[in-house]
């Protein structure tokens, strides 16, 4: 009998030998995770985010994608009367029970998805550019409001850990950090401000049971280091050349599972089967081994980076001659 979904994702992340990748492509019907749902009290209008529960404005741009912040709730100097959401509400976990119960019979790995967990939120509250000048100019403002969104953020792991335990995998987070070039930060500032308030949040995942996932965007090398001294175990990678596949494996194979596909600004969108079979190969030799330590995820909207259908059924089909290479079995086959 073959290792179940949960035992490959498990496998892979600590490098014990998964019978084949990783794949988290529900646009082909596979998946080897199960997402956890719990409810926000974001405001929609046909379907569009308007507002989240944390008082931000949004607004969609022109291009068919998520939208983006465009109205901040609060300045710096509001920061000390600044209350955020409570995650300790019941509805907010009332669907949860049902999923989990789908993902066990299926035996599936699972993850609750957190968005905005630190930084971004921080900018999505009083603005990016006065983010930034107040790390600068009153730090003691900026880690305040980095000690309430973290506040926050513990209530609903504990949530999660008391009603459901170790039946929860992982919590999946979401914080961008760099453009192509570099952090938007020094590396010392990240460790000075941001890194003990990561460890506080991904200490409590662990003890209780859970792994730690990670998506950042950019050119976030330096940022990766500091993502591993704090716990993380899977960091989420969309851009592998603007990072540098070589580079990246050179310091981190085997120290991190990565979660990655063929570059979304560089490979995919060109549609050539050659690029992105070289993506493909260049990650296998430079982030995976024959242990594990990578994941092959999708990139959710392929209208916002112009990656048509068809290009996604030609990474799927590279990453399974990878995974049949380096595992001795191919991906499963895609349902749609």
């Amino acid at each position: 009998m073959g290792q179940s979904s949960y035992e490959i994702v498990k496998t892979a992340i600590y490098q014990t030998a998964p019978e084949r990748l990783p794949v988290r492509m529900g646009c082909f019907g596979c998946d080897d995770t199960m997402g956890i749902p719990f409810a926000t009290g974001e405001t929609r209008v046909d379907g569009v985010r308007v507002a989240d529960e944390w008082g931000c404005a949004w607004e969609q741009t022109e291009m068919a994608n998520m939208g983006q912040v465009t109205g901040h709730p609060i300045t710096l100097e509001q920061v000390p009367d600044f209350v955020a959401p409570d995650y300790s509400d019941d509805w907010r976990y009332a669907d949860a029970e049902a999923v989990l119960e789908r993902a066990e019979t299926a035996g599936k790995y699972t993850c609750v998805g957190i968005f905005f967990v630190l930084f971004e939120r921080m900018h999505a509250l009083v603005g990016f550019e006065s983010l930034l000048m107040g790390l600068a100019l009153e730090p003691d403002l900026c880690t305040l409001l980095a000690d309430k969104i973290i506040d926050a953020q513990l209530v609903r792991v504990r949530n999660f850990q008391e009603r459901f335990g170790t039946r929860i995998h992982a919590f999946s987070m979401t914080d961008d950090w760099g453009t192509q070039q570099a952090a938007f930060v020094s590396k010392n500032m990240w460790d000075e401000i941001f890194f003990p308030r990561y460890k506080r949040l991904f200490d409590a995942m662990h003890e209780g049971g859970q792994d730690v996932w990670v998506h950042s965007c950019g050119k976030v090398n330096e940022i990766v280091e500091g993502y591993i001294a704090a716990g993380v175990n899977v960091v989420n990678l969309q851009q592998p050349r603007a990072l540098g596949i070589e580079e990246m494996g050179t310091r981190y194979r085997g120290r991190i599972c990565f979660e990655s596909l063929a570059d979304i600004q560089m490979a995919l969108p060109t549609d050539d089967e050659r690029e992105i079979e070289a993506d493909a190969r260049a990650l296998a030799k430079h982030w995976m081994s024959p242990e594990g330590g990578f994941i092959l995820s999708d990139y959710g909207d392929g209208a916002a980076i112009g990656a048509s259908p068809e290009a996604k059924r030609k990474m799927y089909a590279a990453f399974s001659r990878v995974s049949e290479d380096l595992y001795g079995k191919p991906l499963p086959t895609p349902q749609t």
